[in-house]
């Protein structure tokens, strides 16, 4: 990518691409995106939600989320830039439906779960992320990790 065609946070796609320009921040983006999204879902868990008003947040994120990164990565040429980062908070929301507390610890444990999924890319999270060329793949395989991040949380949770 040239010097003329980087993302600018004076767009609004880039913004809520880069979660508020926490993708370019140095050295492990993902990181810094899930660590930013932390503060969103403790004061959401102080407000102690009804479960099912996330779901449409999360699912209308998810779909504007994969349009913009499809046209991110056309327009930037890269497959899954680092800078985007709201996949991240859409796996680390994801991940919070399970637990939903705005408990420290419990989130911290969270963070630590769905970096570890996002990471290691456990099938069918791989599959997305190495197969779908398209933005939908770039988003979805973080919904994955965060699946699997809240269940792994719940069987722990269960037996300690």
């Amino acid at each position: 990518m040239n010097e003329d065609n980087r993302p600018s946070l004076k767009r609004l796609d880039i913004v809520f691409l880069s979660f508020f320009g926490t993708g370019f921040l140095p050295r492990a983006p993902g990181t810094w995106g899930t660590l930013a999204t932390l503060p969103f879902l403790y004061g959401i868990g102080r407000l102690n939600p009804p479960f099912f008003l996330f779901i449409p947040f999360i699912t209308i994120t998810t779909i504007i989320s994969c349009f913009l990164a499809e046209r991110a990565q056309q327009e930037f040429k890269s497959h899954d830039p680092q800078w985007i980062v709201i996949d991240e908070f859409l796996g680390m929301s994801v991940a919070w439906l399970f637990i939903q507390t705005h408990n420290l610890l419990h989130l911290g444990i969270l963070f630590l779960l769905f970096r570890f999924f996002d990471i290691i890319k456990i099938w069918p999270a791989s599959y997305f992320d190495q197969q779908v060329q398209h933005g939908t793949g770039t988003i979805l395989d973080d919904i994955v990790s965060g699946i699997y991040a809240g269940v792994l949380y719940l069987v722990i949770a269960r037996f300690l």
